[in-house]
């Protein structure tokens, strides 16, 4: 070994040179309650719609249950420590808020990339089969980064990181080796409940527990049709993700923005989007604006339906025609959602209109939509 280093203390040293800000190392059977714990969160249904999540059930609920010959796990950490207050676009009507984590290139790709560089130099110095995971796959990555000491999963049931807050992208090396164990992370969220609190739509049932069908990171990010009418006011200007619940966390005051990876800049145009600019968004206008972002995978649909929520909630009267517009678009959830907006912004207009459109849309969700903003 290299000056006489451990196997444990040169992956440590390499992860660190590919730019990842934590390292450590789990028993494959560290994390025995996870499996339990996933089961519970099923059969409460609070996955909502995230099929894939029952599907391969099996395969997440322990890293054997994925790779059987897997023995120990190395989990690994990128910061993406934001430089400026997530919070502060809160109450510009006319922009919409985009998740730190989005703002700039896609994190898989420079994971993955970096990854595979761990893996491959691991591969040449231990000769170890392995296998390289990077939030798509089935696998349960906050748990295992707390058993291998990373941190511990938060009262927002997101990682905790003394030294990186709430800030960091996290992925995993399976392997065949037999690697010394780093001792688990220990819960330090004491009595704090700020992220509790700040959660605009009360998706926590409970400390520790999230209910995602109530969270805005799966209403605008994974949830397909109509946002429920509940939430919409809640939303605000949010049109991709939440950071709330992370941004009020006290541990986050020890993350430095220096620490990031450079990949993980934000993009001047994904700070603080117009609404009415991405009103106006088609197909292709979508794709080259969110060109290498991993907002481009829930597409133009699904973006355009948030932007309407986002508008609804602003009060702006300039946005009424941006919003117009739209109401006969060829997507029912963005006529839909357009509907609720244009109501809100120029209820007269809508009231005029309705009669107009309830009797002659053939989309069940757009006709109620239509319906509900007259008795």
């Amino acid at each position: 070994m290299q000056q006489d280093k451990t196997l444990e203390a040169l992956i440590k040293a390499k992860a660190d040179e590919l730019g990842f800000a934590a390292c450590g190392i789990a028993r494959a059977d560290a994390a025995p309650h996870a499996g339990e714990r996933l089961r519970e969160w099923l059969a409460e249904g609070r996955h909502g719609s995230m099929i894939w999540m029952e599907e391969r059930a099996h395969h997440r609920e322990s890293p054997a249950g994925l790779w059987p010959e897997v023995r120990s796990v190395i989990a690994l950490g990128m910061s993406y420590a934001p430089g400026a207050d997530p919070l502060a676009l809160a109450g510009e009507g006319g922009i919409g808020r985009i998740s730190v984590y989005a703002q700039g290139g896609d994190y898989h790709d420079t994971i993955k990339r970096n990854l595979k560089a761990l893996a491959r130099w691991l591969i040449e110095i231990a000769a170890a089969d392995l296998k390289v995971f990077v939030d798509t796959a089935p696998v349960m990555e906050k748990p295992l980064a707390e058993a291998a000491g990373l941190g511990w999963q938060g009262k927002h049931t997101n990682l905790v990181s003394r030294t990186h807050g709430s800030w960091l992208f996290l992925g995993a090396i399976y392997t065949t080796l037999d690697l010394v164990p780093d001792g688990p992370g220990e819960e330090a969220c004491g009595s704090c409940s700020a992220c509790q609190d700040a959660c605009p739509t009360n998706a926590f049932p409970a400390p520790f527990r999230l209910d995602a069908r109530r969270c805005i990171s799966y209403l605008t990010i994974e949830h397909k049709g109509p946002i429920p009418a509940e939430f919409r006011a809640a939303m605000g200007n949010r049109i991709y993700g939440c950071d709330d619940c992370l941004a009020v966390c006290p541990w986050n005051k020890f993350a430095a923005a220096a620490q990031a990876n450079k990949a993980f800049a934000p993009r001047a145009e994904l700070t603080a989007p117009e609404l009415a600019d991405l009103l106006a968004l088609d197909d292709a206008g979508f794709r080259q604006v969110f060109s290498g972002s991993p907002i481009k995978r829930i597409g133009r649909d699904r973006m355009v339906r948030n932007c309407l929520i986002a508008a609804g909630n602003s009060g702006l009267a300039s946005l009424v025609d941006p919003v117009g517009r739209l109401l006969d678009d060829p997507s029912p959830v963005v006529r839909g959602a357009a509907v609720w907006a244009f109501d809100r912004l120029a209820p007269d207009k809508a009231a005029a209109a309705r009669a107009l459109r309830v009797s002659a849309e053939t989309d069940d969700d757009v006709r109620a939509e239509w319906a509900a903003i007259m008795p």
